[in-house]
C-alpha cells in the first residue's frame, strides 16, 4: 500500500470544501487529508442511491451472493494489503488485525452462501388447510444507512454492509474519520468483485452532521457506537417510523468459578480484555473470582500481563498494539487516575509507554475499585480490567448483572457448572471458557445486547432479514369460497370447531 493507492480510494469521496488530517496513531504523523462531507452532500448521495436502489433490487439474489463470494476470495488474495491499512489507521498488532480480518471475510462467506436461502419465499401454515395457502416474501427496504465506528472498521463494515447489499438494498455508509481508508479499501474489494459502484457509497465527516443526515433520509439505519449516541439515533429514526438496529456499549463481566484452572483463566482474561488494546465492545472489563482463589489468580494474571509485548509491526511478533488516538489515551488515563484517586490499586500497567509511540498504553490490572470511581459503572474501552472477589455464585451473578449494559459476558470453569451460570447472566452473548470469540466468531448466531447495550441483532438470519420488509401473500384456492353471509357461518361454525380440534391434535 502506498500513497497512490490511498489517493485512488479517496477519489470515491469526491470534492469537498473541508478536510481533516488522518493521523497514524503509532507515530502521531499525518497519513493524508480526508475530505469532509456536508449534510447537503449526504442528502444528495442518498437521493442518487434511491434512484439506483430499484436496479440493484432487481438483480437476482444468486448474482448478489456470488459477488460476496468473489469479495471473500479477493480479500484473501489482498490480505497483506488489507492488514497493512487496518494497522495503519488503528495501531493494532498484526495478530488482532488478522482476527478482525477473519471476521470480515467470515461475513462475506456466510452471506454469500446463505443469502439465497434466507431471502427465498417461505411457505407458512394456512389458516384453513386445503382451502387457503399462504407464504412470506422478503423485499429490500430501499436505501440502508450504516454508521460504523473506528475500533473495528473492517469487521463491522462487512458484517453490516454485506447483508444489506445481499438483501438488495443500496447502502450509504458513514465511516469514521479515523478509519475511513479501511472502509474504502473494503469497498474497493467488492467493486473489483463485480458490485456496481452505485450500490455502496461511503461518506465521511462530522459525526452529528453526517449521521443525522443519514438517519433523516434513509429507509433503515444500522448504528454501532456509544449508548448515548444510540439514543439520539433511535429518537430520530422513530420519529420517521423507519427501522433501526443499535449495537451499543458494554461493561462486560467474566466470572471465574471455584475450582477453575487459574492459569488458564488468567490467560483467557488477557485475551478477553486486551484484544485490540481493549477497544472492543465485547471485551471484558470486570473479572470476578472466588475469594479463596483471588490471591493465586491475581498472581497469575499479573505475571502474564507483565509479560505481554507491546508493538506494531507487519509481523506476528507483538501481543498488543497502540490505542487508536490521543483521545483514547486521554480517556483511558482519566479513568485510571479517577479510580486510583478513589482508592483503587494498580497491580500491573497503568502507565503509557511513550518510547514505543504516542498512544501506547500498558495493559492494566486494578483491584479495590470503589463504586465511587467512574469506571465502576462506565465503559473504559481500553486495556483495563478490574478484579473483584466474591463469596458465592449468587453474589457473583448479582455483581455481573449489576449494570445498565448487557452486551457480553463469560464464565470460566467446569463446563456443566458454567452453563448453569451462563443462563443467569443478562447479556446478549455469553461465552463459556472463552472471552468473546466463541460467540463472536459464529456468523450463524445473532449478536447484540440486552438492556442499554442495543436493539436488534446482527449476524445469522436476522442479520439480513432486518434489512427487508415482509410481505404475506394469502390465496384462496379456486373452487372453494370462505363465508361472506351470516347464514353461511351457521354451517361453517360447527365445521371450524371440528377443524380446530383436529389441528390442535395433529397439526
Amino acid at each position: 500500500m502506498n500513497d497512490t493507492s490511498i489517493q485512488s480510494v479517496l477519489r470515491h469521496l469526491g470534492d469537498t470544501q473541508d478536510h481533516v488530517a488522518l493521523i497514524n496513531p503509532v507515530t502521531g504523523k499525518r497519513i493524508t487529508d480526508l475530505p469532509q462531507h456536508s449534510a447537503e452532500q449526504v442528502e444528495a448521495v442518498i437521493r442518487d442511491s434511491r434512484e439506483y436502489a430499484k436496479t440493484w433490487a432487481n438483480t437476482s439474489v444468486r448474482e448478489r451472493a456470488q459477488i460476496l463470494m468473489r469479495t471473500h476470495d479477493l480479500m484473501f488474495k489482498n490480505q497483506d494489503m488489507l492488514l497493512d491499512v487496518l494497522q495503519l489507521e488503528t495501531g493494532k498488532s498484526r495478530a488482532h488485525a488478522f482476527e478482525e480480518f477473519a471476521g470480515a471475510t467470515g461475513a462475506a462467506r456466510y452471506y454469500g452462501k446463505h443469502a439465497p436461502k434466507f431471502l427465498r419465499r417461505e411457505n407458512t401454515s394456512a389458516g384453513v388447510p386445503l382451502v387457503t395457502k399462504t407464504w412470506v416474501e422478503h423485499e429490500p427496504v430501499g436505501v440502508v444507512g450504516i454508521i460504523t465506528p473506528w475500533n473495528y472498521p473492517m469487521a463491522l463494515t462487512m458484517l453490516d454492509v454485506l447483508p444489506a447489499l445481499a438483501a438488495g438494498n443500496a447502502v450509504v455508509q458513514k465511516a469514521d474519520n479515523q478509519t475511513a481508508l479501511t472502509t474504502l479499501f473494503c469497498r474497493m474489494m467488492a467493486i473489483q468483485a463485480g458490485l456496481p459502484e452505485e450500490a455502496w457509497t461511503v461518506v465521511v465527516g462530522d459525526g452529528a452532521t453526517v449521521g443525522n443526515a443519514i438517519t433523516d433520509n434513509v429507509d433503515y439505519v444500522a448504528f454501532t457506537g456509544s449508548t448515548n449516541t444510540g439514543r439520539f439515533v433511535a429518537e430520530r429514526a422513530s420519529r420517521r417510523l423507519i427501522g433501526y438496529s443499535l449495537e451499543l456499549g458494554g461493561k462486560n463481566p467474566m466470572i471465574v468459578l471455584p475450582g477453575a484452572n487459574l492459569g488458564r483463566a488468567a490467560e483467557l482474561a488477557i485475551g478477553a480484555a486486551f484484544g485490540s488494546a481493549g477497544q472492543l465492545c465485547v471485551s471484558t472489563e470486570r473479572v470476578y473470582v472466588h475469594k479463596n482463589d483471588s490471591d493465586a489468580f491475581l498472581a497469575e494474571l499479573t505475571r502474564r500481563t507483565d509479560e505481554l509485548v507491546l508493538g506494531k509491526t507487519g509481523h506476528y511478533d507483538s501481543d498488543i498494539g497502540s490505542l487508536t488516538s490521543a483521545a483514547q489515551m486521554s480517556r483511558v488515563q482519566g479513568f485510571i487516575e479517577d479510580a486510583t484517586a478513589n482508592g483503587a490499586r494498580v497491580l500491573s500497567g497503568g502507565v503509557a509507554d511513550p518510547n514505543l509511540g504516542p498512544n501506547f498504553f500498558r495493559p492494566t490490572i486494578l483491584v479495590d475499585v470503589s463504586n465511587d470511581a467512574r469506571m465502576f459503572k462506565n465503559e473504559v474501552f481500553g486495556p483495563v480490567i478490574a478484579v473483584e472477589s466474591y463469596d458465592n455464585i449468587d453474589e457473583a451473578v448479582d455483581k455481573a448483572n449489576d449494570t445498565e449494559f448487557g452486551l457480553n459476558a463469560s464464565v470460566i470453569g467446569n463446563e456443566s457448572e458454567a452453563l448453569k451460570v451462563a443462563s443467569r447472566l443478562q447479556a446478549g452473548s455469553v461465552n463459556v471458557n472463552e472471552g468473546f470469540r466463541a460467540s463472536f466468531a459464529s456468523m450463524g448466531s445473532p449478536m447484540g445486547g440486552m438492556k442499554h447495550s442495543g436493539m436488534g441483532r446482527r449476524n445469522g438470519r436476522y442479520g439480513i432479514l432486518r434489512y427487508t420488509d415482509s410481505r404475506t401473500v394469502g390465496v384462496a384456492r379456486y373452487g372453494f369460497s370462505l363465508p361472506t353471509r351470516g347464514r353461511q357461518y351457521k354451517t361453517m361454525a360447527p365445521l371450524m370447531k371440528v377443524l380446530s380440534a383436529l389441528l390442535k391434535r395433529f397439526g
